[in-house]
């Protein structure tokens, strides 16, 4: 959960979203050295008087700065295709839903269950208890099962949304007429919160997706409570 004036990402609740955070601050120091490493040759070459001829019209130092970009570049490409390859992997997943997308709330279909669907509208302000939190809680929510490979399904009914969970490193497009998927792993129970990412029309702002994680027991007591 996200708080105020936080400058990084939320904790990682699944091993896709760990591998983004390394990957982030892999990218992010790779930045770092490169800016100061600029920095440094602007100041040398605006407070400097010496000159040397040897350097105007030297291969050595063309060769240098293009083969060192290159490996720069490398250096963020590869685990960058890493990621993505690990983001499209379909392990065997233990559970399938599907999440459709209107305006302006989610609605939930779980494949494996007959007849276990349905709709997840905001909360008003008003309707709220203590401890909830504002423009985020739904009047129900997706339940998933502890350390088990989900599949979501993503589509909508009338406009673009994007189902987004980011402590899950999840955000995938919903897009009318077609099924879009995405696999995760969630690594610890808990609720965690999201929001369509898609602008989507004047409440764009109120369908937001809460998306808990519970141990497979209480994962099966929830579905014999939601059928009944």
């Amino acid at each position: 959960m996200a708080h105020p004036s936080q400058l990084g990402f939320q904790d990682a609740a699944s091993p896709l979203m760990e591998e983004l955070l390394y990957f982030h601050d892999h990218a992010l120091m790779v930045v770092f050295l490169i800016s100061v490493f600029v920095l440094y040759i602007m100041i040398v070459m605006i407070s400097t008087k010496l000159t040397d001829t040897l350097s105007s019209d030297s291969e050595e130092m063309e060769i240098i700065w293009t083969v060192l970009p290159a490996l720069v570049l490398t250096l963020i490409a590869l685990p960058s295709l890493r990621i993505l390859y690990l983001m499209d992997e379909i392990d065997d997943p233990h559970l399938t839903i599907k999440a459709v997308g209107h305006q302006w709330y989610w609605s939930y279909e779980y494949a494996d269950f007959d007849d276990l669907e349905f709709d997840a509208y905001m909360i008003l302000t008003q309707d709220l208890l203590p401890g909830e939190f504002r423009l985020l809680e739904t009047d129900s929510r997706a339940v998933i099962p502890f350390n088990s490979p989900i599949r979501m399904l993503t589509s909508a009914e009338d406009v673009l949304h994007s189902w987004t969970v980011p402590a899950l490193g999840l955000k995938m497009d919903a897009v009318p007429g077609r099924l879009n998927q995405l696999t995760f792993i969630g690594a610890r129970p808990g609720v965690f919160y999201g929001q369509c990412s898609e602008i989507c029309g004047a409440n764009h702002s109120f369908m937001p997706i809460v998306l808990e994680i519970v141990p497979l027991k209480n994962f099966i007591d929830w579905t014999l409570f939601m059928k009944a």
